[in-house]
């Protein structure tokens, strides 16, 4: 339809400069707002007003493209949130053709739904339908009911003041639903953001000097769904785990926090790794949303007996590689964390013969290589045959650097933990009796100086040994032979650790410190001498049994 020529007015009643002014004004109050629920109330408001129309109502489709939903409508009746089916009514014809639809008498339209007449009271006459269509994709259509001028009926000089309204309509609310997802995606952005900050905080953040483990993360995406945690116990022990927590983002990225907080501040009071995950389990399952879990082996290491306690639930088998080359692996036996509450999680050993421990998750046995075959656990044991000579401060690297020379592609987080431990400079284990220091004393120097330490630095690691071996007799033994002490001394960077561990029954280390210098009696200068003598001296218990242990270190001097 063509609007008359010569500034006449149209069947609105409008003039075309008066029509351009109208239109100009629509487009700009449609556009006022980038908000996608203020703009359909701005179109249905405006529409109604300008159109002459008793009713009016905007209908979209839904995500699935099923069915219209009424968004927003006016008039004397509230339809929103009414469902059609794609292909009902009027608006389901507009929308399926992509064209105006008007019924001047709907009682003569096989189309007419007459069913929401019936339910809501309002008796419609006649309907023109617009299509809402932007970059000739149909979103939804316009619908007016009943015009309040003239005979109460639609005509085709109404049809294009509609198909224009509506295309104003359309490209604001493409424009509004355009800015909605923008402003979706910087929330998105931030959430992973924040979600990646909460994850690597919990990570450790380095190395520790004289740590027998090693780990990588790397994210496949933003967010990671893996982490890893490792510390030194007071007792020499080194506590670790490694885990994959099913499901992304930041639900993923809290429960993965509260999983390794739980896990490092049970592991400092429970011994047994199978008891941790026990206790573990029965807190996840308390709170974590339906669907999430996650797959863990968590243990011990005493570097002391080499062995390592680790209980798993869920999770791929650890690698343990012998010094000869040859596998073991300790398949699950319990189900992930999260799933099933009151579990009793069994606990394994290995003992470290020389060789090393790998754990990790399946986002590196699930690497594709340019034919979209999975690295798998043969494929991985043949890598890791590859970079065996390699120091195990490079180990991990070199591994993720084979895979990427091969061309794999990582679809999911990669993520790793090492466990090998130096051969110490020197292992005894003594009888509690004074008369066997002498040869502790002798072997203790020769250790010291084939470390690299100088006369004095030598002589003052042979006396804080000496006279902690005393103290232990003494105090700890109360003068029993039959005690035992186990002396160790390992390199620790450009200094040498010594530790001292007992069998004595458990004491107090806060009682352990140097008195006053005036306070002093013969036989009660050995603690003000190790601290003299050592850079630093720490004492403590053996976990949950008896025993004690001194940790001393001191740095390297010609």
């Amino acid at each position: 339809m063509s609007i008359a020529a010569g500034g006449g007015a149209d069947a609105c009643g409008y003039t075309e400069d008066q029509l351009a002014a109208m239109l100009a004004e629509l487009t700009h109050d449609f556009a006022s707002s980038l908000d996608v629920e203020e703009t359909l109330q701005h179109a249905v408001d405006q529409i109604i007003r300008h159109l002459h129309a008793e009713a009016a109502s905007i209908f979209l489709l839904d995500d699935a493209r099923r069915a219209l939903v009424c968004r927003k409508c006016a008039g004397p009746v509230d339809i929103t949130g009414l469902r059609l089916q794609k292909n009902e009514g009027i608006v389901g014809e507009s929308v399926r053709t992509g064209r105006v639809q008007i019924v001047r008498d709907v009682a003569e339209h096989a189309s007419f739904a007459a069913g929401v007449d019936q339910g809501t009271g309002f008796v419609t006459r006649s309907i023109l339908c617009a299509p809402l269509t932007v970059r000739g994709e149909t979103i939804g259509a316009l619908e007016l009911m009943n015009k309040r001028s003239g005979d109460g009926l639609f005509a085709g000089a109404d049809l294009h003041l509609a198909t224009t309204v509506a295309a104003a309509a359309a490209l604001a609310i493409h424009n509004a639903r355009m800015a909605a997802a923008l402003v979706e995606q910087e929330r998105v952005r931030k959430e992973l953001e924040l979600a990646r900050e909460i994850q690597l905080s919990l990570l450790p953040t380095g190395v520790e000097d004289g740590l027998p483990i090693r780990g990588i993360n790397m994210p496949a995406r933003e967010v990671s769904g893996d982490f890893y945690d490792y510390f030194r116990l007071p007792d020499g022990r080194v506590y670790f785990s490694i885990a994959d927590v099913a499901g992304k983002g930041m639900n993923a990225a809290l429960l993965m926090a509260k999983t390794t907080s739980l896990l490092r501040c049970l592991a400092k009071r429970i011994d047994d790794p199978g008891e941790l995950l026990s206790r573990v389990n029965d807190e996840i399952c308390e709170t974590a949303s339906l669907g999430m879990f996650v797959t863990i082996v968590a243990g011990f290491l005493d570097p002391r007996t080499r062995r390592i306690a680790l209980a798993n639930g869920g999770h791929l088998p650890p690698f343990q590689r012998a010094a000869a080359g040859r596998y073991i692996d300790l398949p699950p036996q319990m189900p992930p964390l999260g799933i099933v509450a009151g579990l009793v999680y069994p606990t394994d050993t290995l003992v470290l013969d020389g060789g090393c421990v790998y754990l990790f998750t399946d986002g590196l046995t699930e690497s594709l290589d340019g034919e979209g075959h999975q690295l798998g656990l043969s494929g991985l044991r043949r890598l890791l045959d590859e970079v065996a000579g390699t120091p195990a401060d490079l180990r991990l690297l070199a591994l993720v650097t084979e895979l990427e020379a091969a061309g794999r592609r990582f679809n999911d987080d990669i993520t790793m933990l090492l466990i090998e431990l130096d051969e110490p400079l020197l292992a005894l284990r003594v009888q509690a009796d004074p008369r066997e220091l002498a040869q502790v004393r002798t072997t203790v120097q020769e250790t010291a100086e084939a470390a690299g330490c100088g006369t004095k630095c030598a002589a003052d690691i042979v006396m804080a040994v000496n006279e902690a071996c005393m103290n232990i007799i003494q105090h700890g033994y109360k003068g029993d032979p039959a005690g035992t002490i186990d002396l160790e001394i390992r390199r620790d960077g450009d200094a040498l650790e010594v530790w001292l561990r007992d069998r004595a029954p458990a004491v107090d280390p806060v009682d352990i410190k140097p008195r006053p210098l005036e306070e002093l009696r013969p036989g009660g200068l050995g603690t003000f001498f190790i601290r003299e003598a050592m850079d630093d001296c720490t004492y403590g218990n053996l976990g949950a049994c008896d025993g004690n242990y001194v940790r001393m270190t001191k740095r390297i001097v010609q």
